[in-house]
């Protein structure tokens, strides 16, 4: 049995939604008959996911395209005051927006990678969610950041993402356990396991590397459930979480969706 969600009326925003896990959310998004904001630095891929969401919402809502680097100041501000001025209110914020630099702790641009990493993974989640709340206290909306399973395990050559996404789990129960009470914002996490990302490949021509390709799907069958994700898996965990009437009464929850990867202690 398929489950669907009735999103009509609600505004999604997704940062780094112009590829991948994000491309998926705001395609599920647009499809449940919600108003969509895409962004990403790419203007093309921005345009291309904007579309899809178009094609596939119930109404052909036309989804809102904003491009920038959300790394900025000035484009982060500009992103959520044209999502305000363009559809009056804000429901849903998915922090999704990531990098990985795969960097050994000895080696000379270890620290700069290591901030990097931080800023885009965390500092970025948290000024957003920060500069949100005014809006999502008007309509008891809720956040959503994508974490990974690298918050749970360590990853060799991988330090810093495991860092910021253990450290983006941890902003996720605090701000449950703050934004909750007064403000009645519900904050949860999602934390994917090997995910291909060759979600865009017969639309927009966007392909990830054959090797990557086999490499996933050699870890995937390591996996308890037998394969790697997809992008729709983690869009159908994000959306599950986002819906007040099936995760009302869930906020602070690390929800880990990686088909078994840890509970296997799958080697990568």
């Amino acid at each position: 049995m398929s489950v669907t969600y009735d999103f009509t009326g609600k505004v999604a925003l997704i940062t780094g939604s112009s590829s991948r896990i994000g491309a998926g959310i705001a395609l599920l998004f647009a499809k449940s008959g919600a108003n969509v904001v895409v962004t990403g630095r790419n203007a093309d891929r921005v345009a291309q996911v904007a579309k899809q969401c178009t094609d596939v919402s119930p109404k052909q809502q036309k989804a809102l395209e904003v491009v920038g680097d959300l790394n900025r100041e000035e484009d982060l501000n500009r992103l959520i005051e044209t999502t305000v001025q363009t559809f009056g209110k804000l429901d849903i914020l998915v922090n999704n927006a990531g990098i990985d630099h795969l960097a050994d702790p000895i080696s000379a641009d270890y620290y700069e990678k290591f901030i990097n990493v931080m800023q885009t993974n965390l500092y970025l989640a948290v000024n957003m969610t920060h500069k949100c709340v005014p809006h999502l206290t008007k309509t008891r909306g809720n956040v959503i950041n994508i974490s990974s399973n690298g918050s749970k395990v360590t990853l060799k050559g991988y330090s810093s993402h495991c860092m910021s996404k253990a450290s983006l789990d941890m902003f996720t129960q605090c701000m449950a356990a703050e934004l909750g009470p007064k403000h009645h914002i519900r904050v949860n996490s999602v934390n994917p396991g090997t995910i291909l990302t060759n979600f865009l490949v017969n639309n927009t021509g966007v392909t990830c590397h054959e090797i990557d390709n086999e490499l996933f799907a050699a870890i995937g069958a390591k996996y308890p459930v037998g394969r790697p994700g997809q992008p729709e898996d983690i869009a159908n965990t994000v959306a599950y979480l986002a819906s007040d009437t099936a995760a009302g009464f869930i906020t602070g929850s690390i929800v880990v969706a990686d088909g078994g990867h840890i509970a296997a202690n799958v080697n990568l």
